[in-house]
């Protein structure tokens, strides 16, 4: 067994019930070649309201096709509110105690991997770490505060920002390396000055990026094994264009069914819009089309991710919305967007990301800003499109996937290891 690797990620609980996501599947991959990945995660899911039992201990230990989980006691919480805070404080507190008697039992880790969203859990990284004396790998998934900033949740200028924003420089300065998945992290750096402050400059040669990717074993077993009836989806005769995602305000899920209207009225094919995820906005925008008789608009509702690729391997074309704000510059990890790519049709967004990988691998097509009425048009475009230019988009997509695959991806990890 070559070294072992503590990989921390307080949301990797939705991976350990899932057994797919980014960390799973690096996990996944360095047992293949011989590492001893561990992943340790809180005990409750973000992503519903199951909380893992732990019982009267902090933490629990639990073996997922052959991955360790070392799952740490946090409590409940529902939403954005104050109790999802002492749940991140919670979970910083408790990875202490766990860390060291997990160690005692089982042999401290070669390296720490910890990973964001928030910030707490690369500064215990960082602090565990050197206490066992083993380097750590900050990965910096989400800019905070920059994103809260972008937002609007936070002034720049305001104190708490401040706060924040220093933390953040002291985990850069402080991690051995760091590992951005948005392709412009050097970028932001630079632009915050940080690499220029004399006497606590952050070195740029310990700044990598390794974006998010798919499992392209997984997708295609996936596609074979999940598959299921759906009129809307086996109808050969319709154009599908696929969105699949949360449907809440801040997702904005309207420009489409907006642009759905535009389509409905000003082309004569047979192009209907599937959405598949849920979400609060969800029932208003249902009520919308049907007091707007927007009959081109089908919400097919949330389903496993497992089914995913079987979805979109009826699509024609796959679509990204993204509301426009001031961290796109650095580039995008959307999860979705490799999906898109591992299905092998093409995508639309409208938005430009700096870095964009659907520019990049002539995948599809960007309309920066779009409005409803640019989207439609663009849509109707590939509904219109000759089969010899349409496959190529195709073949562009599958190209960017076999790149973003995370067996490629984890030898990039390896080699930072």
């Amino acid at each position: 067994m070559k070294k072992t690797v503590w990989i921390w990620n307080h949301y990797a609980t939705n991976m350990y019930k899932d057994r797919a996501g980014r960390h799973y599947s690096f996990a996944e991959n360095l047992l293949k070649r011989g590492y001893n990945p561990i992943i340790f995660c809180a005990s409750t899911n973000h992503f519903s309201n199951e909380n893992i039992e732990i019982m009267n201990k902090k933490y629990r230990v639990d073996t997922i096709d052959e991955i360790t989980f070392v799952i740490v006691k946090t409590p409940d919480y529902v939403g954005n509110t104050k109790k999802r805070l002492y749940n991140m404080l919670t979970f910083y507190k408790n990875l202490f105690p766990v860390a060291k008697e997990y160690a005692q039992i089982n042999g401290k880790p070669d390296l720490i991997l910890a990973s964001s969203v928030h910030p707490l859990t690369l500064i215990a990284g960082i602090q565990m770490a050197k206490k066992f004396k083993v380097p750590c790998i900050c990965e910096v998934r989400d800019l905070w505060p920059e994103s809260i900033v972008a937002y609007g949740g936070l002034k720049r200028t305001s104190f708490i920002a401040k706060v924040l924003y220093r933390g953040e420089k002291w985990i850069y300065e402080r991690a051995d390396k760091l590992i951005f998945t948005m392709e412009g992290g050097s970028d932001y750096i630079i632009e915050q000055g940080w690499n220029k402050e004399q006497g606590s400059s952050i070195d740029l040669q310990k700044v990598y990026h390794i974006n998010n990717g798919v499992d392209l074993d997984a997708f295609k077993e996936n596609e074979k094994v999940y598959k299921f009836e759906d009129q809307d989806l086996d109808n050969e005769k319709t154009f599908k264009v696929i969105y699949t995602g949360s449907i809440r305000l801040v997702n904005n899920v309207k420009t489409i069914v907006n642009a759905a209207q535009v389509v409905k009225n000003e082309s004569p094919n047979a192009i209907i819009f599937l959405i598949y995820g849920d979400g609060s906005d969800r029932k208003n925008l249902e009520d919308f089309c049907k007091e707007n008789n927007i009959n081109n608009v089908v919400f097919k509702g949330y389903v496993n991710k497992n089914r995913i690729p079987y979805v979109l391997s009826k699509s024609n074309l796959n679509i990204i919305h993204f509301e426009d704000n001031q961290i796109k510059k650095y580039g995008a990890s959307l999860n979705k967007m490799f999906e898109y790519f591992a299905s092998g049709k093409p995508t639309v967004s409208d938005c430009e990301f700096g870095y964009d990988l659907i520019k990049r691998y002539n995948c599809g097509m960007v309309v920066d800003h779009a409005d409803p009425e640019q989207l439609a048009k663009t849509i109707i475009e590939f509904s219109n499109m000759s089969k010899n230019q349409y496959e190529q988009y195709c073949k562009n997509a599958i190209t960017a996937a076999n790149d973003y695959d995370y067996q490629r991806l984890t030898e990039k990890l390896i080699e930072l290891i």
